[in-house]
């Protein structure tokens, strides 16, 4: 047998650790900014940048230089000490190093007993398996005892190579910790052995082309999304474990219309949000993962036309049924959360 019990499942791992959480907890997570540990001029802005976006995540692995790993990681400790996370609506989170490089075990020990009391979620690298969730669930589990954690860290999965994506199902399920899982296109590129080097987005190479026309005219032709197979997959994975789907990184920080246009089909899809590496993709971010003030007001209408979600009601012309009640639902509730962060999203959602 594969996975624990239903009974089991809910345990603490450790003696004294907390108990798991059943449900996650309901909190905006638009985008997921990136902060270098190590970076003395960045890390001073922590607090003003916390009041801008829904998580800020201290960078200890890929883009930290090898001989920065421990300046990272004290200065991710130093991050948790600046805001009082737990009562500033903002989430904290740190991407630790991979479970086989020789800063992991430093990494989570440092983070849990030094910052556990603040810190939401460990967001693990290049997840493979169950195996790689399991290991660090116990090792979390023995260190919140230590601390004398009563509220546990969740983990946050990356999805970074062809056995990770093989596997996504039984990642998403692993644990009660899992918080969300995110799509590292650059890693999961090179493991697949694509023909690219950018990192997210579209490609002009990957295209589809109209059937030749009689004449011989020019066929029209268009640039397709390498990554929409997977994101699906993702978001399947994740919504049957009841865990949130995000996009990750959109390397070309210059080219906005790009990013946007990736960040809305991951929105489209069922993504919750994505990172945001530099400050100029923060407002990207929140404007993608925001429903649309139209479509929360038409929503909206169709949750009052009908009240309990049965029978069929006619708005506009077209007709509204349990199903599309359920698409309503989920847009009205989402427009809720950003409503009680953004001030001026909640006047054009109410006007």
């Amino acid at each position: 047998m594969s996975q624990k019990t239903p009974r089991n499942f809910f345990k603490p791992l450790a003696i004294g650790a907390p108990e798991p959480m059943r449900e996650l907890p309901v909190r905006l997570e638009r985008m997921i900014h990136f902060v270098p540990g190590h970076n003395e001029k960045i890390r001073p802005k922590v607090p003003e940048m916390a009041k801008q976006v829904d998580v800020i995540l201290a960078n200890l692995e890929d883009a930290i230089p090898s001989d920065a790993k421990d300046a990272a990681r004290a200065g991710a400790v130093e991050m948790a000490k600046m805001v009082d996370w737990q009562k500033s609506g903002t989430g904290f989170w740190s991407r630790v190093n991979c479970l086989n490089s020789p800063w992991f075990l430093d990494d989570v020990t440092d983070l849990v007993l030094k910052a556990g009391h603040q810190l939401d979620v460990i967001m693990l690298p290049k997840v493979e398996g169950p195996w790689d969730i399991h290991y660090a669930d116990q090792f979390v589990a023995q260190l919140e005892a230590k601390a004398g954690l009563t509220r546990p860290i969740l983990f946050h999965a990356i999805l970074e190579t062809a056995e990770g994506v093989a596997r996504v199902e039984e990642i998403a399920l692993a644990s009660p910790r899992m918080q969300g899982i995110s799509l590292g296109p650059a890693d999961l590129a090179a493991s697949r052995k694509m023909k690219t080097t950018r990192v997210g987005g579209g490609h002009p190479f990957y295209r589809v082309l109209e059937d030749p026309h009689t004449d011989g005219s020019a066929r029209a032709n268009a640039q397709q999304d390498l990554w929409h197979y997977t994101i699906a997959r993702l978001v399947d994975a994740c919504r049957t474990a009841g865990i949130n789907a995000f996009y990750g990184p959109f390397g070309d920080i210059s080219d906005l219309d790009a990013c946007e246009q990736q960040f809305r089909n991951a929105f489209l899809l069922g993504c919750a949000g994505a990172w945001s590496l530099h400050p100029n993709q923060i407002a990207i971010a929140k404007r993608v993962f925001s429903p649309d003030p139209d479509e929360v007001k038409f929503a909206r209408r169709i949750l009052t036309a009908m009240p309990d979600g049965t029978g069929v009601a006619m708005l506009d012309g077209k007709m509204q049924d349990d199903a599309t009640w359920k698409q309503a639902k989920v847009i009205s509730d989402l427009a809720d959360l950003v409503a009680a962060k953004d001030p001026d999203l909640a006047a054009a959602y109410a006007g």
